[in-house]
């Protein structure tokens, strides 16, 4: 908590029953969640529109179905909801995941900002955007007070549980929840910026040899120097527009994305090898000699800052180990997929599976801060060891997570339990009623009928 503010000269803008700080995916569908209730929730956001990383710098949703060539499908419920809306305005399409972590949900990013705020608003939520929290001004037994800043100035909300979807756990920091800094222990994931191509002649680029050729100019282009590429690696991916693809390939390491002075190297970093891999396109790959950049993300991307612990703690060996335990609130099939450097010091990408192309279940306790009597944690600051959290925090997982932090939310003012004593049997009851996936399904996933389950381009 910060002492220069006197909360108490600050006017509350609201009393809520549950409030839910970032809308991310995490976020906004946590939201979406606790507003299946009769108590009042209100969704609080930094930028102007909701979505997070799935609408500022992304456009696949992974994580719903397991890799493999015999795909389990392994997330559901209001995860489903978001991209049967998607789905129904003709939005969203089935591709494989270019490395082979599954196949992704492809959508429209910008469709996806109007798909969130209008679920949300249907559903009750009081959103909030331009809002940024500030600090935690008290953690009493009943409520906890809140203080944010927007244009109309200094506010305070008073909730009586509060879900912490910022991503860079800014409440529970403030609020005193302990975490681990990421880079602490091992080096954090590197950040990137996102971008995207138009005029793109996908047909002329798959003829020449698609991802393979792909692979081999990059690697052919950083070993001679002819274009100074940050790395070998790197995926580029047809979009929702057509003749536009989308890229994840830039990559800056070694800055911190909690310092200010840092970020700010980091953005500007980002920006200056997306139009570094503009131009490498453009001379060096089939069907992109007449493309270029229509936009940059929002922001640059950040994998990896506060990992709060929390009553459970995932682990890299539980990933591996395939086992979804008694108190599963979400399973996850994806990889571990850690954007870091190799021994030879290049920026690299390491991967390791769950065995059997499998899926493992994540525990209620990792997104509980340890001994919490009323919050929450969700999203990539959930509580999780580094190689675990390179494997969980795909968006359909960060998704499940948030909907079983707003159910457990309810539930805890519904029976008048802690977050941290919540009877999970009842929480995985409900999560199952509106279509959570717990336990591994028997059958493979039918990705092959008309729609968005199966429908590749």
């Amino acid at each position: 908590m910060y002492t220069f503010l006197n909360a108490a000269q600050i006017p509350v803008l609201a009393e809520v029953d549950i409030l839910v700080i970032g809308s991310g995916s995490a976020g906004s569908t946590a939201a979406l969640a606790a507003a299946r209730s009769n108590y009042s929730v209100m969704l609080v956001e930094r930028y102007g529109f909701p979505g997070g990383s799935s609408t500022q710098m992304l456009d696949t949703f992974y994580g719903f179905f397991t890799p493999g060539d015999a795909p389990k499908k392994v997330a559901g419920g209001i995860p489903d909801l978001i991209v049967d809306t998607l789905d129904a305005l003709g939005e969203v399409f089935l591709r494989p995941n270019t490395y082979g972590a599954g196949t992704g949900v492809n959508y429209n990013p910008e469709r996806l900002k109007n798909v969130w705020e209008q679920l949300l608003l249907q559903a009750g939520v009081k959103l909030l955007l331009h809002t940024t929290l500030v600090d935690v001004a008290e953690v009493g037994r009943e409520q906890t007070t809140c203080v944010f800043w927007n244009k109309s100035g200094f506010y305070r909300i008073i909730a009586r549980r509060v879900i912490d979807a910022s991503g860079d756990a800014d409440f529970c920091h403030l609020a005193g929840h302990a975490y681990e800094l990421a880079g602490e222990n091992e080096p954090a994931q590197s950040m990137t910026t996102t971008f995207r191509m138009s005029n793109v002649d996908l047909p002329k680029y798959e003829a020449s040899g698609g991802k393979k050729m792909l692979m081999q100019k990059m690697k052919e282009s950083v070993e001679t120097g002819r274009h100074p590429l940050p790395r070998k690696e790197g995926s580029a991916h047809e979009m929702n527009a057509q003749k536009c693809i989308s890229t994840v390939a830039v990559k800056v390491g070694d800055l911190r994305a909690l310092n200010i002075e840092e970020l700010t190297a980091a953005e500007i970093e980002g920006r200056r090898q997306a139009f570094i891999f503009e131009r490498f396109f453009q001379q060096e790959v089939p069907g992109y000699e007449e493309s270029n950049i229509i936009g940059l993300s929002h922001q640059i991307g950040v994998r990896e800052t506060r990992r709060v612990y929390g009553n459970s703690r995932l682990s890299k060996e539980e990933c591996m180990s395939g086992v979804v335990p008694t108190d599963t609130i979400l399973l996850c099939g994806a990889p571990i997929e850690d954007h870091r450097k190799g021994a030879s010091g290049e920026d690299e990408t390491y991967w390791q599976y769950v065995p059997n192309f499998g899926a493992y279940g994540v525990p209620y306790g990792t997104i509980v801060p340890r001994a919490s009597e009323r919050h929450w944690v969700v999203g990539r600051c959930f509580s999780a060891t580094h190689d675990a959290h390179a494997s969980c925090r795909s968006m359909a997982q960060t998704m499940s997570m948030g909907q079983a932090a707003g159910l457990a939310a309810v539930q805890s003012l519904q029976k008048d339990e802690s977050a941290s004593g919540l009877n999970v049997p009842q929480l995985q009851d409900a999560l199952l009623a509106i279509g959570a996936i717990l336990a591994m399904p028997e059958q493979v996933a039918d990705t092959s009928r008309n729609g968005w389950r199966k429908n590749n381009r």
